[in-house]
């Protein structure tokens, strides 16, 4: 059976199904198809059900890259995260994403693992592809980076961190502020050996600034800082019950650690109790991002909880607003700190 005349069909070999087919279909104007991909909060609801109609019946695919030579600038932003597999970014990303395509623009989503090479290459990539916007994460670039982002030509933000000095807009918090957050908690539960796990990630140098606020403060409180390092690139878990293994060995041991994330608090729980200790009672412990499991664990884990879909929220937002497609009444603002909150479980 032959197709109806007045529906176009994908020919094979003699190009791609055109804007102007989809119009003719949706029995719209070209413009308003134009509008529903790049604008489509302009576009009438009855409208946007023709053409979405119209754009499943033909099968078509807009030309983004044609679209955003014609205007010098995509409509796809990208954003590079140290770490898509694990948990503690997917808020972020998903926030992020839903804010954007709200309005029509994508995100286009790189990791550089921890890896500054890796973030250099994955930000002149997507420099070259002239996105609308660029989104890196935390403050920490190779100087190739600095000078790419320095040089850019479109809206960049740092999100995970807060450096008030820096020129991109900034999104999020302080982190050596968390890491006094969590030893000043302790010290008020009465612990005084208290120890701190940095990731097995080296790279993590987010997580080293929250052991520095650690260590100030038990400085501040006449008190030494005791800070166990894993083993370079173990496993997160692993990691943890490595952490603990060795620490309940020194004599005297600490009464209440900190791990840089609640992976590596996690296997140290574990393996605590595998070691017959009684936690809280013998040893406090705490993590950082409030995973999922966090209060499934038993005990359940006493986290701080990173504002990771505000993060996402907000970041969307002020690129959007820079881009002049979100509302904002006066100036873009460059600097939003945020907080993350303590949870007080069981396990401190």
């Amino acid at each position: 059976m032959s197709a109806p005349r007045d529906t176009p069909r994908k020919r094979r070999g003699a190009g791609r199904v055109t804007l102007a087919e989809v119009a003719r279909v949706a029995e719209v104007s070209a413009i308003s198809v134009s509008r529903y991909f790049n604008q489509p909060e302009q576009v009438s609801g009855p409208l946007r059900e023709r053409i979405q109609a119209a754009v499943q019946q033909l099968g078509y695919v807009p030309n983004l890259v044609a679209g955003g030579l014609a205007s010098a600038r995509g409509r796809i932003v990208g954003m590079v995260i140290p770490n898509i597999s694990g948990p503690i970014f997917a808020q972020t990303i998903q926030a992020f994403s839903d804010t954007l395509g709200r309005h029509g623009y994508q995100l286009l989503l790189a990791s550089s693992y921890f890896s500054e090479a890796q973030e250099e290459s994955a930000v002149r990539a997507f420099l070259g592809w002239s996105p609308a916007a660029l989104v890196v994460t935390s403050h920490f670039h190779s100087p190739a980076t600095e000078k790419m982002l320095a040089d850019a030509d479109v809206p960049v933000v740092e999100i995970w961190d807060y450096v008030p000095e820096r020129t991109p807009l900034q999104v999020g918090f302080l982190h050596f502020e968390v890491g006094v957050q969590a030893c000043r908690y302790l010290l008020d539960k009465g612990h005084r050996r208290i120890a701190f796990v940095q990731n097995s990630v080296a790279a993590d140098y987010s997580a080293l600034e929250r052991r520095d606020g650690y260590a100030h403060t038990l400085r501040a409180a006449g008190l030494e800082p005791w800070v166990f390092v894993p083993s370079a690139e173990t496993a997160p878990f692993e990691a943890g019950r490595q952490a603990m293994e060795a620490l309940i060995r020194r004599s005297p041991r600490p009464d209440a650690i900190i791990f840089a994330n609640d992976n590596l608090a996690a296997g140290a729980l574990l393996a605590g109790q595998r070691a017959g200790l009684r936690l809280p009672q013998d040893m406090a412990v705490m993590g950082f991002g409030d995973y999922a499991f966090a209060e499934m664990l038993l005990p359940s884990l006493t986290t701080l909880r990173p504002p990771s879909r505000e993060i996402g929220e907000v970041a969307a937002m002020r690129v959007l607003q820079h881009l002049g497609v979100a509302p904002c009444d006066n100036e873009v603002p460059r600097l939003n700190l945020l907080r993350c909150e303590l949870v007080a479980r069981e396990s401190a």
